[in-house]
């Protein structure tokens, strides 16, 4: 019989037990073991069938247990302990209260995703998760972000397998009341709300939920609201489902949304208001719009015109690109952003033309007829990164088209390489071999943390890591038996689950994704050369592989088949397998348990890859393709570089070559040096490759690195820029009419002549080249413009490879707005060499040489 309503009755606390809510409901118990413990204090064997969600766990236990607990001494002794730590940790000065003099008020960090715990599944993967690891480690290092997202009443899909190995989805309804967050709500009560114009009804009204991640408030808008028409409340109904429409409703809601979102949370709990915006992928982009509307069509205080908006907006907005391919960028059709930006629309007020022009195509290759919102994400932001050194290089080329007239290298785009939060994903049992020779885990400095590596004795650590290996393979074991019976597998079929995989044969680990491009099925090129190496009798190999294919992507779901049928297979099923449903609380054992972590994308389409790092810190070593960060940090010593057949254009002989040298090292390589024991049993050579990684690795794959990274290189500068032109808009009415000035003369502006002397064709190092460069600026001041010299070593064509840059000065002006600017240029290196002169805009305000995008070059 179905009920006609549903709701969720909260648990009623003793007094004395009350700081349980306020544990639970804080996120941090997610990766703070010692609240973990409370909870499974309260009844462990209740605290592991609620799936270790304490909100749940709180909902289950009798009152009969509560009063004794309220009555323990011990258990309320540890429970204050636990919550005095909560508060120490909320209020106390960190990194960047200690270190940061001048950084942003507050940060607003604005994600379609955010995986923060399992117990609640706002997340589909790699992007939701470094979002996650983004707010924990800014709690943990005190940085004032605000995050903001969508709460999705379905979340993302549950994954599980059909008798023939076909993903099947599930979409299990969320209730918020039984989730860790609360409602913002105003003094009299009232539950918060904004709202936004649609063009196709009434306004779309959306409450605002809050999480607590630490120290760190994560708003997240939901539009399951009394009053909604049905497809107004279907908008948050699940995680990147839905047609075209449907998507940018959300993304509008997530931009525009988020934005007023954050003004009522300021205003409601005095928290304050985000100096810089930071725009986590595209699907963010909106919000820059509902800023501009937001100074133009100024409610309380001064409104300013459109440029001047734009510069405002622009100085304190970070983007942050985190695709490699096209494919993965949202492009609405440009009709359908008219209807909802138009007449009525979500930002009345904001010219429907400009709004346009900042997601058009409009350069070389580009499609007029589409909306492109990576692209309005870099015009919005005068910061933009990629997400690891070779991802930046990539996002350079693949968006040069903003910037024709510089060279890829000058296109700006700079890159912050992605990192892991480690007390989220580092077993415990690790932490506390480091804690046993004096580490401090507790201190958000963690550098000091990597002395201990060394100490630790090799035994002690192959130990741990056999424990970690077992805990993978009893959790892997119960998956499995679950997965098979979801099959319709009978119980008497599955006696052979008992003995899948061993605690005591290398495990090799690979869960990401099934896109095409991650190579989810390369490893089966050979199945016969892959059955070797699982079955081999003195050095076999087991692989452990998880992954989700999107609900629409019937190739990545052929790809999960074709695993699944030769896991199936009685000869190898005990040394092969796929589990089902992968997510945070699958990844937990899943890390720490592996020997070495695969990846075999196509390079260079992993932008960065996260999952590797996560291995390492526990651990275990990589055995990667060098794309993504791994292309950076691979240094011959913490793990193997799969080699890749770079230049054959035939993907299936690329596919063949790759895996035979996937093989080769495993075979060759990998699975020698783990069998290699001393007369201990302990194989030394493996654990100087472990310590190794540790070290090298381990201070850089932090999240906590990369958001110091974020704070130096784009947050404070950002703050920095937008406190120079907001603080009475003249700054940026300044900025915005100089460029209007710039580009309206920019067609005069041009390289005459240049002449040189000190050298002849012939020169030694250490010559002395003189440059005179003679330009004519038209209507601008020398001041307005750079020139510069641009020298080095030339390539077979005449290329500059790499140029070293030096400004010339200016020496005389002439009549007609001509100037003669000179300079000298030191030769240091030998061979090939060859210069340029080029004219750029100059203003102290510019964060980059092409942030206008004209440049005039001197005549060839």
């Amino acid at each position: 019989m179905r009920a006609i309503r549903r709701f969720t009755v909260r648990p009623v606390l003793p007094d004395a037990l009350a700081a349980l809510g306020t544990l639970a409901n804080n996120l941090r118990w997610s990766w703070h073991p010692p609240t973990q413990d409370v909870f499974a204090a309260v009844d462990a064997e209740l605290w592991e069938s609620c799936a270790y969600d304490p909100v749940r766990l709180l909902g289950a236990v009798p009152k009969t247990r509560f009063a004794e607990l309220a009555e323990d001494g011990a258990f309320l002794e540890r429970l204050g302990a636990a919550e005095a730590d909560l508060t120490a940790y909320l209020s106390e000065d960190r990194w960047y209260q200690k270190k940061v003099a001048d950084g942003p008020r507050a940060i607003g960090y604005f994600s379609p995703e955010f995986g923060i715990t399992e117990v609640l599944p706002q997340y589909s993967g790699g992007l939701g998760i470094l979002a996650g690891d983004h707010l924990k480690a800014a709690s943990d290092l005190g940085v004032p972000i605000v995050g903001v997202g969508l709460l999705y009443r379905h979340g993302y899909f549950k994954q599980s397998l059909s008798r023939e190995g076909w993903q099947q989805e599930t979409y299990p309804v969320l209730d918020p009341d039984g989730l860790p967050i609360s409602l913002l709500r105003g003094p009299d009560g009232e539950r918060a709300t904004i709202s936004i114009d649609l063009p196709d009804g009434p306004p779309l009204i959306a409450r605002i939920w809050v999480a607590s991640v630490g120290r760190v408030p994560l708003l997240m808008l939901d539009t399951d609201v009394e009053g909604n028409p049905e497809h107004y409340v279907d908008v948050t109904d699940r995680l990147y489902g839905g047609n075209s429409e449907h998507r940018l409703r959300q993304e509008l809601l997530l931009g525009v949304g988020g934005v007023r979102a954050l003004r009522v949370f300021s205003e409601l709990t005095g928290h304050p208001a985000p100096e810089v915006f930071h725009t986590n992928e595209g699907h963010a982009g909106f919000l820059g719009l509902e800023r501009i509307r937001e100074l133009t069509v100024a409610e309380d205080g001064p409104q300013v015109d459109f440029d001047t908006a734009l510069e405002m907006g622009r100085a304190s907005t970070v983007f942050t690109t985190h695709t490699p391919v096209p494919a993965g960028i949202d492009r609405f059709p440009r009709t359908l952003v008219e209807q909802y930006f138009g007449t009525g629309g979500a930002t009345p007020g904001v010219p429907l033309d400009r709004i346009l022009a900042l997601g058009s195509e409009d350069y070389t290759g580009g499609d007029p007829s589409v909306f492109n919102m990576a692209v309005m994400g870099f015009r919005l932001a005068q910061r933009a990164n990629g997400v690891s050194q070779l991802h930046g290089e990539v996002s350079r080329g693949m968006f040069n088209g903003l910037w024709p007239a510089f060279d890829e290298a000058e296109v700006p785009i700079g890159s912050i390489t992605n990192g892991v939060h480690a007390p989220t994903w580092v077993a415990r049992e690790m932490f506390d071999l480091a804690v046993g020779q004096g580490a401090d885990t507790r201190s958000d400095e963690a550098d000091a943390f990597w002395d201990a590596v060394d100490k630790v004795p090799g035994g002690e650590v192959w130990a741990v890591k056999r424990r970690l290996r077992e805990r993978l393979v009893l959790d892997a074991r119960k998956r499995l038996r679950k997965s098979w019976q979801d099959r319709g597998a009978a119980t008497a079929e599955l006696k052979w689950i008992d003995s899948a995989l061993s605690p005591d044969v290398l495990t090799i680990g690979f869960a990401r994704r099934a896109a095409s491009y991650k190579r989810l099925t390369l490893m089966m090129r050979d199945p016969e050369r892959l059955k070797s190496l699982l079955l081999h009798p003195e050095r076999p190999v087991q692989l452990v592989i998880a992954g989700k294919a999107h609900p629409a992507d019937d190739g990545g779901k052929k790809l999960i088949q074709d695993i699944v049928r030769l896991s199936d297979d009685p000869e190898v099923r005990h040394r092969i397998v796929f589990l089902p449903n992968y997510d945070i609380a699958m990844a937990k054992p899943l890390y720490p348990g592996t020997d070495v972590w695969l990846n075999n994308p196509l390079r260079p389409y992993e932008a960065c890859g996260t999952s590797g790092m996560k291995a390492a810190l526990n651990g275990g070593l990589n055995l990667s393709v060098l794309d993504g960060w791994w292309d950076e940090w691979y240094d011959g010593d913490n793990g193997w570089a799969i080699p890749t057949a770079d230049g054959v254009d035939d993907i299936d002989k690329r596919d063949d070559l790759e895996a035979a040298a996937l093989y080769d090292l495993i075979e060759n390589d990998v699975a020698p040096r783990f069998y290699d024991h001393d007369h201990e049993g302990v194989p030394t050579r493996w654990l100087e490759m472990v310590r190794h990684t540790l070290k090298s690795l381990g201070p850089k794959v932090l999240a906590t690195r990369m958001v110091r990274d974020y704070v130096r290189a784009l947050y404070a500068p950002a703050a920095g820029n937008a406190r120079l032109l907001n603080s009475d808009y003249t700054g940026a009415a300044e900025l915005a009419a100089w460029k209007k000035r710039v580009r309206a003369a920019w067609g005069s502006v041009r390289v005459e002549h240049v002449e040189s002397s000190g050298v002849g064709d012939a020169a030694e190092v250490g010559a002395v080249l003189s440059v005179r460069a003679f330009v004519c600026l038209g209507d601008l001041a020398p001041d307005d413009v750079h020139v510069q010299v641009l020298y080095g070593r030339i390539d077979g064509n005449d290329e500059l490879a790499e140029p070293s840059i030096s400004d010339l000065g200016l020496t005389e002006s002439y009549d007609g707005g001509r100037h003669r600017f000179d300079g000298d240029v030191t030769l240091d290196t030998s061979g090939p060499f060859g210069y340029t002169v080029r004219v750029i805009p100059r203003n102290d305000l510019l964060t980059s040489t092409a942030e206008l995008g004209v440049v005039a070059l001197a005549p060839a």
